[in-house]
C-alpha cells in the first residue's frame, strides 16, 4: 500500500475514532436519541466511505495484478476473496 493511500485512511480512521468517542460522550450525557442515531449513520457512512477507498485501491492494485497475471488460480482466489466478502456484508 502506497503511503499515501495508508495516510488517508489512516486521516479517515483518526476521524471516525474521534466521532465513535463523540457519541459515547453523548450517550453518558443522555442525549436525544434522534441526535444519537445521526451520529451514528454519520458514522457509518464514514466507514462506507473508507470500505471504498479500501475496494478502489484493492481492485487497482491485487485485483488487476492478478487478472493480468498467468495463474488462473490467483485471478480465481481475487475473485472468490471479493465475493465472500459482499457475501458477508448481505447475510
Amino acid at each position: 500500500m502506497e503511503s499515501d493511500h495508508k495516510q488517508q485512511l489512516t486521516n479517515r480512521l483518526k476521524t471516525i475514532e474521534g466521532h465513535v468517542r463523540g457519541v459515547q460522550r453523548m450517550v453518558e450525557a443522555d442525549a436525544y436519541c434522534i441526535d444519537l442515531l445521526k451520529q451514528t449513520r454519520a458514522i457509518q457512512q464514514a466507514l462506507a466511505k473508507l470500505d471504498g477507498l479500501i475496494l478502489s485501491e484493492h481492485l487497482r492494485t491485487c485485483v488487476t495484478t492478478a487478472i493480468r497475471g498467468d495463474e488462473v488460480s490467483d485471478r480465481e482466489r481475487v475473485v472468490t476473496e471479493l465475493l465472500q466478502v459482499f457475501e458477508n456484508v448481505h447475510q
